[in-house]
This record gives C-alpha cells, sequence and structure tokens, in this order.
C-alpha cells in the first residue's frame, strides 16, 4: 500500500467526496488501485491480508486525508470481516471481487450493538420462512447504502440468538430511505434501511464473539483527525512564535496516543481499549478547536478546511461509542473526575 500516493490522490479529491461521497468522488475506487482494500481481505480469498498493524496505521493515514472516506471504509471492513467467517464457498464467491472493488458492500450493525437498544425491542428481526429467511424491521444507521450493491446487516431470530445476513440493496422489499443531512460527515450517504419481508441472499452464523464496537478502528480515525488539527497548529506557529508551545503539546500528545494505538495492536483489554477511545475521543475534539483558534476568523468560515475539522470531531462523540466511552466523555465535559 503506497500511502503517501494515496494521501495525494485523496486530497485531491476531498471537496468532491465531502459533498458527493467517496463512491462517487472516486476515492473508494482509490482504495482498490492502491491495494488498501485487497489488505483487509485473507490471502487465500484474492486479498493480501495485511497485518492488524498495517490496517490500523492505514485508516490512520486515510483519515487524516479524507475522513468520510476512511468511516466509508470501515464499514466496508466491518461487512468483510462478518464475510470471512461464512463458509469457504461463500468466502470465494463473495470476497475477491471486493478485493478487486469490483463490486461494494457496507455494514448495518448498530442495532445490535449501540444504537437504540434502550428500547428493549429488536430494530431487525428474521425469522423462517420455508427454507430460508425473511427480515422485518430496519436498520437506523448504513453508511453508503444507496452506493452499495449488497448490505451486511445482522437481525436477532425468534430464540433471542443473532444472525448476519447478506442481503442485496435491490432486494424485493428493501427500501432505502433519503441519505441523512448531519452536522459532519453528510458525504458518507449515512441512511437509515427499511425491511418489509426481505429475504436475504445469504445467513452466516456470528464468529468471534458476534459484533464489535468501539474497536481500533474507531480510535485509528480520531488519530488520523487529530494529525489533520495538528499539521494546522504546527503550520501557524511557523509564522506566529506564541503557538510554538501549543504545537509541541499537541505534537507529543498525538505522538503518544500514537504509540499507544501500536501497542495496542499486539493485544489490548476491553477496558483498556475503551480508555484509549475515550483519550482519542479529548484529543480529537480539542485538537480541532485548537486548530480553529490558531486560524482565527478564516477558520470560522464554511468551507475552510478546519471549519470541516471541527465539525468532523464531533462526529467521535456518538459514534460506535460503547457506555464506558460515552461516561467518560460526559464526566469529562462535565469536570468530574
Amino acid at each position: 500500500m503506497d500511502l503517501e500516493s494515496l494521501g495525494e490522490t485523496l486530497t485531491a479529491l476531498a471537496d468532491r467526496t465531502v459533498q458527493e461521497g467517496p463512491w462517487r468522488s472516486g476515492a473508494f475506487a482509490a482504495l482498490a488501485n492502491f491495494g488498501v482494500l485487497a489488505g483487509f481481505v485473507p490471502d487465500d480469498c484474492g486479498g493480501t491480508g495485511a497485518s492488524e498493524p498495517a490496517l490500523v496505521f492505514a485508516l490512520v493515514a486515510i483519515a487524516e486525508r479524507c475522513l468520510t472516506t476512511a468511516l466509508a471504509l470501515t464499514q466496508w471492513a466491518a461487512a468483510v470481516r462478518i464475510i470471512t467467517g461464512a463458509p469457504p464457498d461463500v468466502r470465494m464467491a463473495l470476497l475477491p471481487p471486493l478485493a478487486r472493488g469490483d463490486t461494494s458492500t457496507t455494514v448495518g450493525i448498530s442495532h445490535l450493538t449501540t444504537s437504540r437498544r434502550y428500547l428493549g425491542t429488536p430494530a431487525l428481526t428474521a425469522s423462517r420462512d420455508g427454507d430460508t429467511w425473511r427480515l422485518d424491521g430496519f436498520c437506523p444507521w448504513v453508511t453508503g447504502a444507496d452506493s452499495s450493491g449488497t448490505i451486511v446487516t445482522g437481525a436477532v431470530t425468534g430464540d433471542g440468538g443473532q444472525m448476519f445476513f447478506v442481503v442485496p440493496t435491490d432486494a424485493v422489499g428493501l427500501t432505502i430511505d433519503p441519505p441523512m443531512s448531519m452536522l459532519a460527515l453528510s458525504g458518507s450517504r449515512t441512511s437509515a434501511v427499511q425491511f418489509q419481508r426481505v429475504r436475504p441472499a445469504l445467513a452466516i452464523a456470528p464468529t468471534g464473539g458476534g459484533p464489535r464496537t468501539g474497536g481500533l478502528a474507531t480510535t485509528a480515525l480520531a488519530v488520523g483527525a487529530t494529525r489533520a488539527s495538528t499539521t494546522v497548529i504546527v503550520r501557524e506557529s511557523q509564522t506566529r512564535p506564541g503557538l510554538a508551545l501549543i504545537a509541541a503539546e499537541f505534537t507529543a500528545e498525538i505522538n503518544g496516543l500514537t504509540a499507544r494505538l501500536a501497542a495496542a495492536c499486539g493485544g489490548i483489554e476491553p477496558e483498556q481499549r475503551d480508555q484509549l477511545r475515550a483519550a482519542a475521543n479529548g484529543l480529537v475534539v480539542r485538537a480541532a478547536q485548537a486548530a480553529l483558534t490558531a486560524s482565527k476568523g478564516a477558520g470560522f468560515v464554511a468551507g475552510h478546511p478546519v471549519e470541516r475539522f471541527v465539525r468532523e470531531s464531533l462526529f467521535f462523540l456518538v459514534w460506535s461509542c460503547p457506555q464506558a466511552v460515552t461516561d467518560a466523555v460526559l464526566c469529562e465535559l462535565a469536570g468530574i473526575d
């Protein structure tokens, strides 16, 4: 993966990506062309099977250049991870074209992990319908739903268990709502998806404990976004000596967080993982605000990169946050030790 050249390409496409999404701007095709997609696919299924540290720091580099593209990639990668747990014939049918970028997919499982769990009733259910399954309900958050050929989703079965399903986006009974206009990252084309007696193409039994939330990928994107803001502060300090100490402090802090992320790739306990994510959340918001302050009024104008960094930083306060991370962020905001 030539991440430096890829970064230049993503930067050139960033304005279009923010507006149109990475699938339409060409940013997602660039991920395939530079071998990033193949890195997430096992080498026996048409990919290159990159190591976890390589994948995590690819996400950092991509998020530093274009957070919208990085978000889309994490959702694609989550879908690929679920498909990788399927039987060999399913893996060989689905993964090689995904690794090449010939087909596209995304994931919709937040209702099984963090979204709407407080309601107590499943958002999406799966019931037996002859020799196949039937899906009813909805997925509240699906990135790139209208730009993907399939959605990998999860539903609660009649016995209270969970199953994953690969569903073509043109399946009968599946309706994709218009993309949401959000505070930031609207280019991710995130939509709610409705299911009414939808028959999925494939069912996949969960492996490895089912869906995960708050993993290293989320922290990697926060680190990348923080790097983008810190670069602005460092650049401003070159002509304004009064910012030198501020720039040095943020640089040291992001370097320390990057080292913690690298160490976590070798294995990390859930509690430590949540602490790392909470630290990344706090830093990405502070760095963006510092970059805005350093940029003065120019950064407050719509369309300025720093204005976008500030809005995008707030995304980490609501995206894929386990309760422990949410509690830590709220305590920090409230000044509670």
